[in-house]
């Protein structure tokens, strides 16, 4: 008959299969465990430390070690610095305080994106804006705090990461420890007897484990496996994932670029800095090496909304068409444009981000002569509805009725869907169902020869007049396609000719995103092999008794309390029974001996682990 034990050695049974109890080391016994006590010195004995043995390595986690503080000196303390900054607590802090500083990048408006609400932000609070400045809120991804926390963060996880991997390949290249002394002092521990020999409960063993995709090794009278090097592997992958993300970001804000560009129908983009309406880059880009060389027309801008329902007016149909070339002598090709379907050219990507109107206008001065023919001046859309709002400069070749030279200058407003007359001045559909332009004019100086720089889109009114109607007020007047506004007093006049389509482009490059994503990718997989791999250890003992017997015994350890251990060794000890069935001849069994035949599947923990 088979005998299992909870945490016996066999070698010690009595003839009712229970272990003797050491009277001088052991207190109180609890349902069959004997607990062990301590020394006086509380010193770990010998079994102690063959037991810590055999569960090290689990982990390539750092030891810590307190200094010395009394004899540090510099190269302790430069050492003790070092651990410090290299462990895993500091490197999530640090990640941590990367996020943190993250907030008011997005919260705060941006020098590199938005400068012109940086300074709306600076004229609006006269405290915070100074206060900010100083902490370089403003710029917070190039900040020196920012800087600072990043650095540390990308020292912390090499110096974390290099020592632990090279730890790692030596337990790869190594084999599992020795079996300790006492196996039944493990957390997971189960015994029989058997009739087979020794030899064979090893060789049975050993082929078991490597069958299971353990790592075994036969050594002395025991096997040892181990298995889940793959959870490790998720924890180096996961830091190192973090360390490729931390530079493909570096790297992509350092060789950045952006610019956007409005285009009318009929016209072309070059890809040269002169070319965008705005532009910004990283600190460590060229605009003479690192711009693509590329151009593009604009052919048709096509686009359909939904005409009816609580959609109304939402894009069904959002496209550009363009022929485009790459390099200076590059074959013509076609393309259509959508909206996250961009154009990709060497690393560059043109995104289809905008879309609004450009009346089409024909100025002409107090003698009639022709100041501007049939322009197109693109306006800005306000709503979803595209109610566009811009201004219309005539800087050259004007003369009023007294023959002096003057610019003229008029804020536009435009639908192009209007309601009619008496309804409110926004258009009522993005489509051109029912343009109109509504014109306001001035006369003056429009200040672009000042040498300032100053919005397309916006009139300086510094030194402009306003046109007076005959009610004395500023001359404004709607106009339908085809109408013409004659300016007071004989000055001009201007013809509204019909709508030209306009579509705005976003041009990026950012090196690096793909290494990022990677990264991301591989981050996510590592972290989910770290947290639901588990690595773990069996040792398998055969040994003959003192009666000629064979006693096998059979302890698993994990890296951390988990009920699937002890079912695991439960599993291997019912297969490897079944390979070496117990004894027939057992003369030290009571003869009302109930066990069964088998070993007891279900594992119960060892001496000394329900602490």
């Amino acid at each position: 008959m088979s005998n299992t034990t909870t945490g016996k050695t066999p070698t010690d049974k009595t003839k009712t299969g229970k272990t003797k109890t050491d009277k001088t080391k052991t207190g109180k016994t609890k349902t069959g465990k004997a607990t062990t006590a301590k020394t006086p010195a509380d010193k770990p004995t010998g079994d102690d430390q063959d037991l810590g043995a055999a569960g090290s390595q689990l982990s390539t986690a750092p030891k810590e070690e307190a200094p010395n503080l009394p004899s540090l000196g510099v190269v302790g303390w430069a050492r003790w610095f070092w651990r410090q900054l290299t462990s895993m607590r500091v490197a999530l802090l640090l990640l941590l305080l990367l996020s943190l500083g993250a907030i008011p990048g997005s919260l705060i408006p941006q020098d590199g994106v938005d400068a012109l609400k940086v300074e709306e932000f600076r004229d609006n609070h006269d405290i915070l804006g100074p206060v900010y400045d100083k902490l370089g809120l403003f710029h917070v991804y190039s900040s020196v705090w920012f800087s600072a926390i990043y650095i540390l963060l990308f020292v912390s996880l090499i110096g974390c990461i290099v020592p632990r991997t090279w730890q790692f390949v030596g337990q790869l290249r190594g084999r599992p420890p020795r079996a300790p002394r006492r196996l039944d002092r493990l957390p997971a521990y189960t015994t029989w007897r058997t009739g087979a020999e020794p030899e064979e409960v090893r060789e049975a063993a050993l082929k078991l484990l490597k069958k299971r995709r353990f790592r075994a090794d036969a050594v002395g009278d025991a096997v040892a496996a181990e298995k889940g090097y793959l959870r490790e592997v998720g924890n180096l992958a996961f830091h190192i994932a973090l360390i490729v993300m931390l530079i493909a970001f570096a790297w992509g804000q350092l060789f950045k670029y952006e610019g956007n560009k409005l285009v009318l129908e009929g016209d072309g983009f070059s890809n040269t800095l002169t070319q965008y309406d705005d532009f910004k880059s990283g600190n460590l880009f060229d605009a003479a090496h690192d711009l693509a060389p590329f151009s593009f027309t604009l052919k048709d801008f096509h686009g359909t909304y939904e005409a009816t329902g609580p959609n109304r007016g939402t894009p069904r149909v959002y496209e550009a068409k363009v022929t485009y070339s790459e390099g200076a002598d590059g074959a013509e090709k076609s393309k259509t444009i959508e909206v996250n379907k961009p154009l990709e050219i060497d690393g560059s990507k043109v995104y289809l981000v905008s879309h609004g109107y450009a009346p089409i206008l024909t100025v002409k001065d107090a003698k009639g002569d022709v100041v501007m023919d049939k322009q197109a001046v693109a306006l800005l859309p306000l709503d979803a509805n595209v109610t566009s709002s811009g201004a219309v400069k005539v800087m050259d070749g004007y003369r009023n009725a007294k023959g002096e030279k003057e610019q003229l200058g008029f804020n536009a407003f435009f639908l192009p869907t209007y309601g009619g007359k008496g309804s409110t001045m926004l258009s009522s559909f993005p489509a051109l169902l029912n343009p109109m332009l509504a014109l306001s004019a001035y006369h003056g100086d429009l200040g672009v020869d000042a040498g300032i720089p100053q919005s397309v889109y916006q009139l300086d009114k510094t030194n402009l007049e306003e046109f007076k109607g005959s009610d004395g007020k500023l001359f404004k007047q709607q106009l339908k396609v085809g109408d013409t506004m004659t300016l007071p007093n004989g000055a001009g006049s201007v013809t509204f000719n019909g709508v030209q389509e306009w579509a705005g482009f976003q041009v990026t490059r950012q090196p690096g995103s793909g290494w990022a994503l990677g990264g991301a990718v591989i981050a996510i997989l590592g972290l989910a092999g770290s947290l639901f791999i588990r690595r773990r250890r069996v040792w398998v003992r055969a040994v003959r008794g003192a009666d000629g017997v064979t006693v096998v015994e059979m302890a698993g350890l994990g890296r951390s309390e988990s009920a699937k251990v002890p079912e695991e060794l439960g599993d291997l000890a019912g297969v490897l029974y079944d390979q070496t069935p117990a004894a027939t001849d057992e003369p030290d069994a009571p003869e009302n001996d109930d066990t069964p035949d088998s070993p007891d599947t279900h594992v119960v923990p060892a001496e000394g682990a329900e602490k």
